[in-house]
């Protein structure tokens, strides 16, 4: 695929373009966002998609396609044009301090954010969005307290759009969520460092969604995710990385990104001769991470809040593109039904709020695992337990293609249920 970004529809239109008015402005160009917008076009609506970045942009992430992603990108109408693009991937691969392994089958694979994110954009244009890049979200417009749209800004320039509904969909840095009056916690659930690696000698050999959880990485993990054309993602995550203090705001534990990056490689034998043997494409960058739909609020008067901005990665492992994608669809949906009926903006709220919480058992469930990354002597106990029967093994696929959720999801009993009943 070409990386041109307007090979058949306009995008990164210049700010001064930006119309006065719009039904629907959606604030921030990733998968939230994008399929907020695809939604909404395709249904009529006029929406105006802006984001701070022209396309193609990069995108720090570990880029892994789990089945919730897949199903997003089916009802978006883009699987085939990204499998096209992407790494198929048969497994995901648990692996324990002892370097015993359990593999969990699913429909995955692994497309780099950059490739990604600009197919899903793409598609918002061909539906009738329009998108402006780069612009940045300065501040809502509100009157009498509820937005009606938004200044945005870039080059010293600034524009105002005005619009019945916005998406905010800005991702996890917290500034337009501040600026939106949205952000309930400044700080992050979690934070990751990923890098590039090309090794042409270790195609073939590293084929699954590896993820290593071990003592030197705690609270954390490591992962080795398969690209095309002998590129591998490599990374790590640090799970509650801002805890409460004293005082009760949240802060940044003693954690240091590339220490935790280097103990990876020491631990890891395949990341070792991965690294080693290959050649870094660029600087591994760091980015943060919002989990478990937490840390905002999912609306105000006038709004609605998507994807990372709204806390929709996963907890345990990061992974975040699918809820972002799901939930931008959900925004869409929520909107499109509201206006058509002419429902206020307390109803509209309500019915979004309600899709929301349907999705907040399978967060649970990993907020739940999430103990592993502390305890990752868990994992060995998994890797022994999935092997003991074929019936774990697919209860664990189940969690992963969110076709088996177990009853009491809070409970450590549900846990152990998990890992032990035949």
């Amino acid at each position: 695929m070409s990386d041109a970004a307007s090979s058949d529809t306009p995008l990164n239109r210049p700010l001064a373009e930006l119309p006065a008015r719009c039904d629907v402005l959606v604030v921030g160009a990733g998968p939230a966002g994008a399929a907020a917008a695809t939604r909404l076009a395709a249904a009529g609506f006029e929406a105006v998609l802006i984001d701070q970045q022209a396309f193609p942009r990069d995108k720090v992430c570990g880029d892994g396609l789990i089945p919730d992603a897949h199903r997003a990108l089916e009802a978006l109408g883009v699987h085939a044009e990204v499998m096209a693009a992407a790494q198929p991937v048969a497994h995901v691969r648990c692996i324990g301090p002892r370097g015993g392994h359990v593999d969990v089958p699913g429909r995955l694979a692994v497309l780099p954010r950059r490739e990604l994110d600009l197919i899903v954009c793409r598609n918002a244009a061909r539906a009738g969005a329009r998108m402006h890049a780069p612009a940045r979200f300065v501040a809502p417009i509100e009157d009498a307290g509820r937005v009606i749209g938004a200044r945005l800004a870039h080059g010293g320039v600034e524009r105002a759009i005005e619009a019945r509904w916005t998406v905010l969909a800005s991702g996890a840095p917290p500034q337009a969520s501040l600026a939106a009056g949205v952000c309930g916690r400044r700080t992050p659930s979690a934070i990751a460092l990923r890098g590039y690696v090309r090794n042409a000698a270790m195609v073939g050999r590293i084929t699954e969604l590896e993820v290593l959880w071990h003592k030197k990485l705690r609270p954390g993990y490591g992962w080795i995710f398969p690209c095309r054309d002998g590129v591998f993602n490599l990374g790590v995550g640090v799970a509650q990385s801002h805890q409460p203090g004293r005082d009760g705001r949240h802060a940044m534990q003693d954690v240091n990104l590339r220490a935790v990056f280097d103990a990876f490689i020491d631990a890891h034998p395949p990341a070792r001769e991965l690294v080693r043997g290959g050649r870094w494409l660029a600087e591994p960058k760091g980015a943060p991470l919002r989990c478990s739909l937490e840390g905002a609020a999912w609306s105000r008067p006038g709004l609605l809040v998507a994807g990372e901005a709204a806390g929709s990665t996963y907890a345990l492992t990061g992974e975040g593109i699918g809820k972002a994608l799901e939930t931008g669809l959900l925004a869409a949906d929520a909107l499109a039904d509201g206006l058509r009926a002419q429902h206020g903006d307390a109803a509209i709220a309500a019915a979004y709020a309600a899709k929301l919480h349907a999705l907040r058992p399978r967060f649970r469930i990993y907020e739940k695992a999430n103990t592993v990354n502390a305890r990752p002597w868990l994992v060995d106990l998994l890797v022994w337990s999935a092997r003991r029967s074929p019936s774990r093994l697919a209860r664990m696929s189940g969690v992963l293609e969110e076709t088996y959720e177990p009853s009491n999801l809070v409970s450590a009993r549900s846990f152990a249920r998990l890992l032990f009943e035949r």
